[in-house]
């Protein structure tokens, strides 16, 4: 016999759960350079002092060194994976990024990027290193015992390649003069997997956490946005010592900033001739800069980078409250690169898209503060962020009033500024749900577990990372329920920045504060492509009780939310768990739910009884809240008529 527990009866207990700080080891940095660029052949010669920290416990007979720029030169591994990507016809065009194509096949030898080493040392001693086009791999004259450190010393010399893919000087479409990111020749790391000498195909990074002190000497006349605080401000001037400064004359030719920024895993800047400087304080935060191109002929006008820095203190305390805090002391955002790309504490932005801002800011927190290898597991970088920055964008536009924007639409119709605006406006993470179901449907998905460069095309990679990664953040809280779920985000950031969580170490987190088992939730979602389908089987009356059969059509095993509307006005919602799950969602909202017996997952179909007749009944639906990503909702409800 079934029995059926109303809410009110039903003892749910949930405590408040303290995660402990995981103990996981990590490698540690401390960079020391110092470039001089010449801006007439777009070239920099480097000093780098690096040290090392292994906190391992494995001796390291060698090193890797990330080279990101070499892949800027004809025939490259990125030049051939674009191309050979551009051969392939998905939905109507190339699988190529629009960004990339062909381009650096026709690139001059002006016009490539290289990093170059012109010597590096080990505690002195010269050491050998050997090429892999955007690696370098160095064989150490002595290993590097557990527990030690070491100082390595290179001198390298560089070339900035005209701008084809997020780095890169003359940004055609912004105007701006230089975009440096991936500049250095950066250690690649080294963790509880062994080394990840990732070669530089298109797409993610993964990287050490350590200090960062870095001096830029360049021409006078540029100006600079970074990562990391200035320490020479009263020298530079340019808002940077106080707000709306001018930049400070010198007699020399060329001017020196001199930036740290301490606990990060890279570095970026940018610089321009024709900068603006736009500076905000936020109260108990951080300082916000916002630096664009003043002169481009793509560029927006003032008021629109304005309302950028505007924006950014408004929904700060939003972000803090539902992510987590945000430790540096200051946040840059630069114009620059090509679209969008996130680094420590800046981020390069092509326009002033509050769109972009909000995804290429919350990256901070799914990222840069988390620091998760994305090259392995980009659905938690590209995914996890698109979740938040969906939430962002609702909260700023829900403050500012959607209203206030479609009356506006209705005395200007041809506006497309305001149109662009209103379609921005996110809806229930619609969009993301709607691209992963066109990915099903293109029969080109693949697991989520694939590493980010191995994907068969660009469309798969773009939907898994982006798309499928935010439903499955918007789906746990169908599973856990929001509340929960919002709760596992804080305690995951407070467990798990700068450590470089994996999918296990999430999983392990929602499973300690939900109190249910979610093993099987990642096992199916990350490393299948196995998906969800669910229906109402059929319904029928007998003895004076009416009974609902529900089947599972796909493989995807998953708790139910059924919800039934009477004729007398009333709807009752009956939760049915999933056997895996050893327990059940804490009840949301304030309408009255029943928890039923649970669903066995190897068993297709499941029938409940409820104590109405069936004339009773206008509407049986699963999953009303349609967070359940059911590849065919259209069995999921049925009218009595």
């Amino acid at each position: 016999m079934k029995s059926l527990f109303l809410i009110s009866a039903f003892s749910f207990f949930f405590f408040s759960i303290s995660v402990a700080q995981p103990n996981r080891w990590q490698q540690r940095v401390k960079y020391n350079m110092k470039i001089d660029v010449d801006t007439l052949s777009n070239r920099f010669t480097g000093k780098q002092v690096l040290e090392y920290s292994n906190n391992a416990d494995d001796q390291l007979d060698k090193v890797y060194y990330h080279l990101y720029w070499n892949a800027f030169q004809p025939n490259s591994s990125m030049d051939n994976r674009s191309r050979e990507l551009g051969k392939q016809i998905i939905n109507g065009r190339q699988d190529w990024d629009s960004r990339v194509k062909d381009r650096i096949l026709n690139l001059k030898d002006n016009e490539i990027g290289y990093q170059k080493i012109i010597s590096l040392k080990m505690n002195g001693v010269p050491q050998k290193y050997y090429y892999h086009e955007t690696i370098l791999e160095v064989v150490l004259s002595k290993p590097i015992l557990p527990k030690t450190k070491v100082i390595f010393e290179m001198e390298f010399e560089a070339q900035v390649p005209l701008q084809v893919r997020r780095s890169g000087r003359d940004n055609p479409s912004t105007g701006v003069r230089y975009s440096m990111s991936q500049w250095y020749p950066k250690m690649c790391e080294y963790d509880y997997e062994g080394w990840h000498p990732t070669p530089y195909v298109a797409r993610e990074f993964y990287g050490v956490w350590g200090d960062y002190d870095v001096t830029i000497n360049i021409d006078k006349t540029y100006k600079i946005g970074a990562t990391g605080v200035l320490l020479n401000a009263n020298e530079i001037g340019w808002g940077y010592d106080k707000p709306n400064s001018s930049l400070k004359p010198i007699n020399s030719v060329k001017r020196s900033w001199h930036f740290k920024g301490e606990n990060i895993h890279d570095f970026v800047w940018a610089a321009d001739p024709d900068y603006k400087h736009i500076v905000r304080k936020v109260a108990n935060g951080p300082v916000l800069h916002v630096i664009y191109n003043a002169v481009s002929g793509n560029s927006a006008n003032d008021s629109s980078w304005m309302n950028i820095a505007d924006v950014a203190v408004k929904v700060l305390p939003f972000i803090e409250s539902h992510f987590g805090k945000y430790p540096y002391p200051q946040y840059s955002f630069i114009q620059g690169g090509d679209g969008g790309m996130e680094y420590p504490m800046a981020t390069l932005i092509s326009g002033p898209s509050l769109g972009t801002i909000f995804h290429e800011w919350m990256h901070s927190w799914y990222q840069m503060m988390l620091g998760t290898n994305e090259s392995m597991y980009a659905w938690m970088d590209e995914g996890f962020t698109s979740y938040a920055d969906d939430l962002v964008s609702k909260f700023y536009y829900q403050k500012s009033s959607k209203k206030e924007y479609d009356d506006a639409l209705k005395l200007n119709p041809n506006n497309e500024k305001l149109k662009n605006i209103i379609l921005s406006i996110p809806e229930n993470h619609s969009g993301a749900y709607a691209n992963y179901f066109a990915l099903v449907k293109s029969g080109l998905e693949e697991p989520m577990c694939t590493h980010a460069d191995h994907y068969n095309n660009n469309f798969a990679y773009s939907v898994d990372a982006y798309s499928k990664g935010e439903v499955f953040m918007e789906q746990l809280g169908y599973i856990v329920g929001d509340s929960i779920r919002d709760k596992i985000l804080l305690a995951y950031y407070n467990a798990w920045k700068y450590k470089h969580p994996n999918p296990t170490d999430f999983i392990r987190v929602a499973e300690k504060v939900s109190g249910l088992q979610l093993d099987w939730y990642k096992e199916y979602w990350v490393h299948s492509v196995k998906t969800i389908d669910y229906s109402i089987d059929s319904i029928w009356e007998e003895n004076g009780f009416s009974k609902i059969r529900l089947k599972r059509n796909n493989p995807v095993p998953m708790p139910i939310d059924l919800q039934l509307t009477f004729k007398d006005g009333s709807t009752e919602m009956h939760l049915i768990p999933l056997d895996l799950m050893f327990g059940v969602k804490k009840v949301e909202g304030s309408q009255k739910a029943i928890i039923e017996k649970e669903w066995k997952w190897a068993s297709p179909t499941y029938t409940i009884t409820i104590d109405r007749r069936l004339n009773d009944f206008i509407q049986v639906e699963i999953d009303p809240s349609k967070r359940m990503a059911d590849v065919d909702r259209d069995n999921n409800s049925v009218e009595l008529k």
